[in-house]
């Protein structure tokens, strides 16, 4: 998809939202539920279930996906998705990419060993290492461009909500 092609996707959905705000509100949802055993949760993906489970410096053997490294795929999808999208609207020429997310957690925080290490992934980052001939400049805003519009991203900066209710 060129800019054109893509800008002329999103034209019509740009109008739509500038004169009815409340349409650009799309509901997202994702399910799980109980059916591995074990101290798992099976999540329904794009690609099939995915049962989840401890990390290893939470008790988990390694045989389960760990949440915090499926938190980081939907940062790196998201933020995939949006720099690719970016750098088409912007014209820039991406042969190919490699994009990496990490981060750290500290382990005493989710285990309760210390109430006062904090629970979640810190220091994350994405990086991108492109094919391109974009310069310097064009890589900064791409790179601050795709930080503003990541849905991922910018959603790690509010914690959610848990509700728990009886069936």
């Amino acid at each position: 998809m060129d800019a054109e092609a893509l800008r002329a996707a999103q034209r019509p959905l740009k109008e739509l939202y500038r004169a009815d705000p409340a349409a650009a509100r799309t509901p997202i949802a994702a399910r799980a539920a109980f059916s591995d055993p074990g101290v798992t949760a099976t999540v329904e993906g794009f690609a099939g279930p995915v049962r989840a489970g401890l990390h290893r410096a939470t008790g988990g053997d390694g045989n389960d996906a760990c949440s915090g490294d499926l938190l980081l795929e939907a940062l790196l999808a998201c933020a995939g998705v949006t720099l690719r999208s970016v750098a088409t609207a912007m014209r820039l020429d991406v042969r190919g990419a490699e994009l990496t997310a990490q981060g750290w957690f500290d382990a005493r925080g989710t285990l309760g060993v210390d109430p006062d290490t904090p629970v979640g992934v810190d220091g994350v980052e994405v990086t991108a290492v492109l094919d391109t001939d974009a310069t310097d400049e064009q890589l900064a805003r791409l790179a601050a461009m795709t930080e503003r519009y990541c849905v991922v991203g910018q959603s790690l900066a509010t914690p959610p909500t848990i509700v728990v209710t009886r069936s």
